[in-house]
């Protein structure tokens, strides 16, 4: 991104602040600088270069610290004393100015702060104008450089000087400053690859910087009469990545000899802080990619409950953390409801993180109680190693019976919010983390009415250096009565706004850690809409089945679907009884589809094959693959169970 001319609204002009115009000019005369600080306390020095004859100078002291809208520039005549003694203290005020420079570049962190430090330092202390060229795209690490060489114009500044007559001059952003083109794409053999791979600044007033500056800033964009340049080239630490050019105007004194180290040990700490920046922003890439695939991208829309998430980093420097929250639907139409914080927010804690989450994916899938699962994620940390420990809540919400079965591993315990504003922490066994060993773990079954919210939470919410994690608790929980009080008593307060307003909680001091946010609102099924049957395993199960998907069709007024209801159901049903052993389930739930699930004591999961033409059977499962509108197998504890979908009307 260019800038043209650099924009200093807003601040107020150093010319007319009282205390720097009431500064004794003595201190001047007597060779000290007038130098004002910059944020963070660093000063600017700079030297006073003999200004052309009839015109003032613009001392190097005079810079622009933090952007500032105008500098004040105080003039006075050079010190008399011997020419030693004056280039002496020039060449201490450059080193102080040299000093001060790489110190407010070595302060940026990403690319556009190393580059604008880079300006201030320089504009108008060491120039009146530069411009700042960098590759693009720029090489990260070792990577090989695309091609072709191409240069893309970052960023320009130029200040100028209002006011001669007066006694402080005022230093004002420029409008119209040196025309320069936007690319430029560096010919090998050409002036401006020479100039570049011999690292050294140059003067512009050599052949072949002169080349290389009118191929740097196009033919169409002479460098205007009178202005003195010096071409430095920016080097990283494996490959020239970029240039700076440092123009003064005709009116300043030229550039020295020693003025070229000054370029250069601008440009070297530029081009590392450049790399440092790109390989910063690598990492931070990295980081972000490896905590948006940890979590899920999505969250899934079960039947009967409303999910919510929030997820925040610790800072922007600790991007990754260890931890997670995921909804995992469950056969029955139940789903599981997971919170973990591991320990630490490092790279190490979000890979461990991911491995227990996928852990958890797995038991769940194998429909294992809530205890059971936090047996087995409990085994799975000791296998990745020592020290390995997380807390985790685990928690199945069955939306037919309203009810919630929560184990814990040491992690604090879920609020839940009441239809009628009432917000209670909920008492679960406390567990001991996750990675201890040898521990078992309790399940409690609660109440889940419908309207009510479950926020699980980690602990970065509740705990900070500023408060324990139980006031941070009961914090929170009057935090979402009191929000709950604004809907109303028959109304919830909606869920995405119910964590956006958790989240105001957090004061300035309380992101120690990171915050994983989990919420759901029970709606529930109401028993009008399930219907629920046991089928011996014999040869008329199929048709008994047909009889009573038809009546409970009939009741719900979804006449339309019985034909595809019963053909399905017959399918599904004949291949249960194949199999089984004991009573086959069958259930229908009606909501806004209509969901069939059959159960059956047999672990073999169902697999959809192509038939032959002389096969008698294997087209059942083709028949509910083109029918319905969804359909899949879940292998139980004790069975399995088979499910389709059908569209209801709208």
């Amino acid at each position: 991104m260019t800038e043209h001319p650099t924009s200093h609204e807003g601040r107020r002009p150093l010319a007319a602040r009282p205390q720097e115009r009431a500064r004794p000019r003595q201190e001047a005369a007597a060779g000290l600088p007038d130098v004002p600080a910059q944020p963070g306390g660093s000063p600017v020095p700079g030297t006073e270069s003999p200004a052309a004859p009839g015109a003032p100078a613009a001392p190097l002291g005079a810079g622009v610290p933090g952007g500032s809208a105008a500098v004040a520039v105080a003039v006075s005549p050079q010190p008399s004393g011997s020419g030693g003694t004056a280039s002496a203290r020039r060449e201490g005020e450059r080193l102080r100015f040299v000093g001060a420079a790489t110190r407010r570049i070595a302060r940026g962190i990403d690319l556009d702060e190393i580059v604008l430090g880079l300006c201030r330092a320089t504009v108008p202390t060491f120039s009146d104008e530069i411009l700042v060229y960098l590759r693009d795209p720029l090489p990260v690490g070792d990577e090989r450089p695309v091609a072709p060489f191409v240069l893309r114009l970052r960023r320009t500044d130029r200040l100028r000087l209002t006011d001669p007559e007066s006694e402080e001059l005022v230093l004002v952003p420029d409008p119209d400053p040196t025309p320069a083109a936007e690319l430029c794409e560096v010919r090998s053999g050409g002036a401006l690859a020479e100039v570049l791979r011999g690292v050294r600044p140059v003067f512009g007033d050599s052949a072949a910087a002169r080349e290389a500056l009118s191929e740097l800033l196009g033919t169409d964009h002479p460098l205007p009469g009178g202005l003195r340049a010096i071409l430095a080239p920016l080097r990283g630490r494996r490959r020239v990545i970029g240039a700076a050019v440092f123009l003064r105007r005709p009116e300043r004194a030229g550039f020295e000899p020693n003025d070229l180290l000054v370029a250069a040990q601008l440009a070297t700490h530029t081009a590392l802080g450049i790399d440092k920046a790109v390989l910063y922003g690598r990492e931070a890439y990295i980081a972000d990619e490896l905590q948006r695939t940890m979590l899920p991208d999505s969250l899934p829309q079960p039947t009967g409950v409303r999910l919510a998430s929030r997820y925040l980093p610790a800072a922007e420097t600790a991007r990754v953390g260890g931890d997670w929250y995921d909804a995992i639907p469950l056969p029955g139409s139940r789903v599981a409801l997971v919170v973990g914080d591991v320990m630490g927010h490092s790279m190490t804690s979000a890979a461990i993180m991911g491995q227990l989450r996928t852990t958890a994916q797995t038991l769940a899938g194998l429909d294992l109680p809530p205890q059971e699962v936090l047996h087995h994620l409990d085994e799975q940390a000791q296998r990745l190693g020592e020290n390995r420990m997380a807390t985790c809540m685990y928690a199945v919400y069955d939306p037919v019976s309203h009810r919630i079965t929560v184990a814990n591993a040491g992690h604090p315990p879920p609020i839940l919010l009441h239809l009628g504003g009432r917000a209670e922490v909920l008492r679960v066994p406390p567990g001991a983390p996750i990675g201890v060993g040898g521990v078992d773990f309790e399940a409690v079954e609660l109440d889940a009415p419908a309207g009510a919210t479950l926020l699980l939470y980690t602990d970065g919410l509740v705990e900070s250096r500023l408060r324990d994690v139980w006031t941070g608790i009961e914090q929170l929980r009057e935090r979402l009565a009191a929000t709950a009080q604004l809907t109303g008593p028959d109304h919830s307060p909606p869920l995405e706004a119910l964590c956006d307003d958790v989240l105001d909680m957090l004061g300035p001091g309380d992101r120690d850690d990171d915050i994983a946010l989990l919420a759901a609102r029970f709606d529930g099924i109401a028993p009008s809409d399930v219907a629920y049957w046991f089928l011996d395993p014999e040869d008329a199960a199929p048709g008994r089945a047909r009889r009573l998907a038809r009546r409970a069709l009939a009741r719900w007024d979804l006449e339309e679907l019985t034909d595809s209801v019963e053909l399905l159901i017959s399918e599904v049903v004949t291949n249960a009884v194949r199999y089984a052993e004991r009573p086959v389930t069958l259930r229908l739930l009606r909501t806004d589809v209509l969901r069939c699930e059959v159960g059956d004591d047999s672990p073999q999961l169902p697999r959809q094959r192509r038939a032959r033409d002389t096969d008698e059977g294997g087209r059942g499962l083709f028949l509910v693959n083109r029918l319905a509108r969804r359909w899949g197998a879940t292998r139980l504890s004790g069975g399995k169970v088979v499910w389709f979908e059908l569209a209801t009307r709208t």
